[in-house]
This record gives structure tokens, C-alpha cells and sequence, in this order.
């Protein structure tokens, strides 16, 4: 038996006035996942508890099936497991973002223009991360690089005591009021900003039109965590095939494969076919169980390209979830897919909500429903299927 999750990051959606009113999964065309959920079951679940964050940190630990209320210790500790990073049970980690501030002069009166600075290259914010390392570290705290703007902090034998706000929540905002209240981290952003601001790389980037990634932002404090295995917990070997340090460092963590893809980006433009590809390698090799997730149609949602949520939508119907279907099916061996977005990132408000998302479970040769129907928002609700704790969802789809 294979298993396969296929996670639409962000994906679930309020309805879109330039769509027709329709949301983002109503509008795109999607005839793959729309077949499955025609013979599968459908129906919404709760990914995120209502005193935790909605977060894909939250989100996914769900989806992976540990229980965020006993496993989540915050973002940046899975991130850093992915990174390699080494970590003691008194060190607090943190997100760190490369981001566009404003040029007004006085930093607290800056707007958060972006805060992927134009998703800029990882071979670009490696090179402000080092400087910014350089600079700022000391025997306390120091900083490593990552992906693309999504980057990490560590500060040894701290008390993971911050409230912090994530800089995709405050999009087109002045900063003022988001700023932390701990005046280290603060005074660590606003030197940062004059390390930053005329960096080559930044000089450059202002040149050929983009946004310079002229501060950090520091957000997305945790611990150290800690997982039970896949092997430990299910049973079961398997992979995962992401973009993203905060997928790896899950993977990591619950002793999976965690497969790297060149030209993997988290974004519209990633290598959808090398992800399909790299799915389909794992289960053929060996593995009883893959995760393959694309961030696209979040980053959409928060950057409101709303072409971009259904292209997104689109392109992982048509590249993702159609080959991996139809290798399944050549193999001959039986099989359960998971299709469902983590949570929603609506386009209206450009962040995440902790509303229940939409789900498939599709199992080979067990055509459950059989009326044609189309996989949203809408049509999940109807069914009346309801899962309230979202981390049981990988006990149904593993048939415990």
C-alpha cells in the first residue's frame, strides 16, 4: 500500500469579486483533483487548535499528524532542523526575514513594502545574512542563512519568552505598532538596516528594478522540538518534497527522506515536474509514504496575485497530482491519496485564517461517491463531513 499528501499551502479561499465571486479553487481548472474528489471522500477539517497561531507550522504539524497542542514548540526550531543546525534545550530560535522597508527616516516610522523583498535569490540574501552574521553575532546570538528571504537566528540560553509579529501579516503597513518590545531584537533590526541599506548586493538589485532586502525582520520564536518518528508512530517509511525549510524540518524531525529538487522555489515559478518526479522516484524505490508540498498558492495569497492562486491551483492539477496518480496506477499496487490545503490564506486579507480547509481522501479501486462534483470550499461543506482535530486525518488516510 502507498500514501501519498499532496498539500496546496494557502490554498483554501474567501470568495473573489474578479473571479466572479468564486473562490480561487472554484475558479481554476483543476479536472484531476476534481475526478478524485469525485470518487473520493470529501469533507473539512480543522488544521489549526483555536489557541494556536495559524501558521503553517501549526498547520502542518496537524496535516504530518502529531498534535500541535503536544508537539509545537514554534517555527524557527523546524526550520533549523532542517538547516542542520545544532540546538540546545536553552537556545530560542527565530525566523529571520530579509525584508523591504520604506526609506522614511526614522525606522519605527517605516511600511513593510515586502516582506519576501521581491522574493529575492538565495544566492543574493546568503550574501546580506553573512554580512548581517558578521557584524551583529555575538557569543549570544548569531545568524545562518537559508532559503531565498526565509532565514534563522539563535539566541544560546534565552527564555522563549517574545510575542512577535510576522512580517506577512502587516503587509503595506507602517511598522510602529508591530515593532518587538524587546529592545535587543529591535536594536538588532534597526542596525541591521544600516548594514544593509547600501550593501552591493541591494545596490545591484535597486539597478535592475527590484527591491533592495534592506533589514531583517525577526519573528517566529521557538524551541528546540521534539517528534516521535514516522517509524515510531505509524509504522511506516517515507519522504518529503518541499521548498521550504519549515517541511524539511518536519521531515527531519518524524525521520523521513526529506528529498531536495533543483529549482525548487516555493513559488509559481518552482519545478513542479522535478517535484512529480522526485514523489513518484521515492514510492518506486521503496518508500511507503510521500509528502510532497507546493507553497505557491500562499505566496499568491499573500502578495494578492490573485492569477497567480488559480495558475497556481492549475499547474499543481495538471503537474503534480496527474502524474503521481497515473504512476500509481501503472505500478498496480494499491493506493490512498490526501489532497488539502494547511489553511487558508484568503486574498483579501493577504494572511493566514484558522478557518477548517477542504480536504480529498481517494482510495484506488474504491470509488466512494461517484457524482461528478468539484473539490472547494463549498462543496467539501456540503457533504457534512467534519473533522475537528485535524492531526486524525493521517490515521484515516493510512486506513487506522
Amino acid at each position: 500500500m502507498k500514501y501519498a499528501v499532496i498539500l496546496c499551502d494557502g490554498a483554501a479561499d474567501t470568495p473573489v469579486p474578479e473571479l466572479g465571486g468564486k473562490t480561487p479553487l472554484e475558479a481554476a481548472y483543476k479536472p484531476n483533483i476534481d475526478a478524485l474528489a469525485s470518487c473520493g471522500e470529501m469533507g473539512m477539517v480543522t488544521t489549526v487548535p483555536a489557541n494556536l497561531p495559524p501558521g503553517s507550522d501549526v498547520a502542518n504539524l496537524a496535516v504530518f499528524g502529531y498534535d500541535p497542542q503536544k508537539y509545537y514548540t514554534g517555527r524557527s526550531p523546524l526550520e533549523a532542523m532542517s538547516m542542520g543546525v545544532h540546538l540546545e534545550l536553552t537556545d530560542t530560535t527565530f525566523r529571520t526575514n530579509v525584508v523591504t522597508l520604506s526609506d522614511d527616516e526614522r525606522y519605527e516610522d517605516k511600511t513593510m513594502i515586502d516582506y519576501s523583498s521581491d522574493e529575492i535569490t538565495t544566492e543574493e540574501s546568503s550574501q546580506l545574512i553573512a554580512a548581517v552574521n558578521e557584524a551583529l553575532r555575538t557569543d549570544e546570538y548569531e545568524f545562518f542563512s537559508g532559503i531565498s528571504y526565509r532565514h534563522l537566528m539563535v539566541w544560546h540560553n534565552k527564555k522563549n519568552d517574545f510575542s512577535l509579529t510576522p512580517p506577512h501579516d502587516i503587509s503595506d503597513r507602517k511598522i510602529t505598532d508591530y515593532l518587538p518590545k524587546d529592545k535587543t531584537i529591535l536594536n538588532l533590526m534597526k542596525k541591521s538596516y544600516d548594514i544593509l541599506k547600501n550593501h552591493p548586493v541591494n545596490l545591484d538589485r535597486i539597478k535592475r528594478g527590484l527591491r533592495p532586502a534592506n533589514s531583517i525582520w525577526i519573528w517566529g520564536n521557538g524551541t528546540k522540538p521534539n517528534l516521535d518518528t514516522y517509524a515510531e508512530k505509524f509504522g511506516i517509511r517515507g519522504a518529503v518534497v518541499s521548498a521550504v525549510d519549515l517541511i524539511k524540518g518536519i521531515g527531519v524531525c518524524a525521520g523521513l527522506d526529506v528529498i531536495d529538487v533543483i529549482g525548487a522555489t516555493g513559488n509559481v515559478h518552482t519545478n513542479f515536474d522535478g517535484k512529480a518526479e522526485a514523489a513518484i522516484r521515492a514510492l518506486r524505490s521503496g518508500d511507503d509514504f510521500v509528502y510532497v508540498h507546493l507553497e505557491a498558492p500562499d505566496e499568491a495569497g499573500h502578495r494578492h496575485e490573485i492569477e497567480n492562486k488559480v495558475k497556481a491551483i492549475e499547474l499543481i492539477d495538471e503537474k503534480i497530482v496527474a502524474p503521481i496518480v497515473a504512476a500509481l496506477k501503472a505500478d498496480g499496487e494499491d493506493f490512498a491519496i490526501l489532497i488539502m490545503p494547511d489553511h487558508p490564506t484568503p486574498l483579501a486579507i493577504r494572511t493566514h485564517t484558522s478557518d477548517p480547509v477542504p480536504y480529498i481522501i481517494y482510495r484506488s479501486g474504491n470509488c466512494t461517491n461517484g457524482s461528478v462534483r468539484i473539490y472547494s470550499e463549498k462543496e467539501a461543506a456540503k457533504t457534512g463531513i467534519v473533522t475537528e482535530h485535524g492531526y486524525t486525518l493521517m490515521n484515516k488516510l493510512l486506513g487506522r
